[in-house]
């Protein structure tokens, strides 16, 4: 199998991160990264062996792939752009600034013959990984996703830089679309919303309770799912489940009637296997385990919260 011609647009924080692992894939050939930062493109591209461009267009016609690692505000042209050049692409979420745009992009991909790949990590994690063997029809779902400011994602409000996680991981697990949205959250520190809760209800019956902070005391990755005679309780970072079930039989000596089990699932990484799907996915020619339609609902449903958010504070 020939390889794979790649390239990275966008070389901050997470995109360094995509450089490193596409340059260690033995079926990826690394022909360029991009940045309007000339003297950190010219770094990173002489550790990996890459060539530095300040320009996107200069890949035009060079790859086959890309990772988009930009500010939000660019993911729709610079994915627009490259799909009309004939090719993949991976964003980073949100997939969009709106869902007029994101539309675009994925009628775009059809027409075009091409795949979209959008960047929802946590689906990579093996604990998600594991759940969907797990998850009948859930009815409750909980989340907490915390962390220490750091000042980086702060372009964006806190729905859509951490809370978006987990709405999308919570939409695949409910398969259903939703009923209703109740929302809350404030700016902080920054100028957007910094902490957030909402509440989701689904057309199917099941119910989440979402919260997002980037101004908290620790870090915090969490869920914990309802379904009928089980419960379970994640850990995103630590990558571990406990798995509680109802024990026809007996006890575990614990809880009576109940049976309790941890999962613990050994360091895996999410972003290389996230990057070697998206690859697979292109050399295979299959739909992707996150393709545009997926972050195209997770975007809708963090819109809708933010509105609301909105309005309420408006009103105050």
């Amino acid at each position: 199998m020939s390889k794979l011609n790649v390239g990275v647009i966008g070389t901050g924080y997470l995109g360094k991160f995509h450089v490193e692992k596409y340059a260690r894939m033995p079926h990826v050939n690394l022909v360029g990264i991009v940045d309007v930062e000339k003297e950190t493109a010219e770094k990173i591209a002489q550790n990996f062996e890459t060539k530095a461009f300040t320009r996107y267009q200069d890949l035009f016609g060079k790859v086959d792939a890309v990772s988009i690692v930009v500010p939000t505000q660019l993911h729709y042209t610079v994915a627009k752009d490259f799909l009309q050049n004939d090719v993949d692409v991976l964003i980073e979420k949100p997939i969009t600034e709106t869902i007029e745009q994101a539309d675009e992009l994925i009628d775009l991909a059809k027409e075009k013959n091409r795949l979209i790949q959008v960047g929802h990590l946590e689906r990579f994690n093996p604990v998600v990984e594991a759940l969907r063997d797990l998850i009948d029809n859930p009815l409750f779902i909980e989340s907490h996703r915390i962390s220490i400011y750091k000042g980086r994602g702060i372009d964006v409000s806190v729905v859509l830089d951490l809370m978006i996680h987990d709405i999308d991981i919570i939409k695949n697990f409910a398969k259903s679309e939703v009923k209703s949205i109740h929302a809350a959250g404030v700016p902080v520190i920054c100028s957007d919303v910094d902490i957030a809760n909402a509440r989701i209800e689904f057309e199917k019956g099941c119910i989440a309770n979402v919260t997002a902070s980037r101004i908290s005391m620790k870090e915090e990755r969490k869920i914990r799912i309802f379904q009928k005679d089980a419960y379970f309780s994640v850990d995103f970072a630590k990558k571990d489940i406990t798995y509680i079930r109802r024990k026809e039989d007996g006890s575990d000596g614990i809880i009576p009637g109940m049976e309790i089990q941890k999962l613990h699932f050994s360091e895996g990484d999410a972003l290389n296997a996230e990057l070697h799907a998206f690859i697979n996915c292109i050399q295979s020619q299959s739909i992707p385990e996150v393709p545009g339609k997926a972050g195209r609902d997770a975007l809708k449903i963090a819109l809708d919260i933010m509105e609301q958010m909105q309005s309420r504070m408006i009103v105050q």
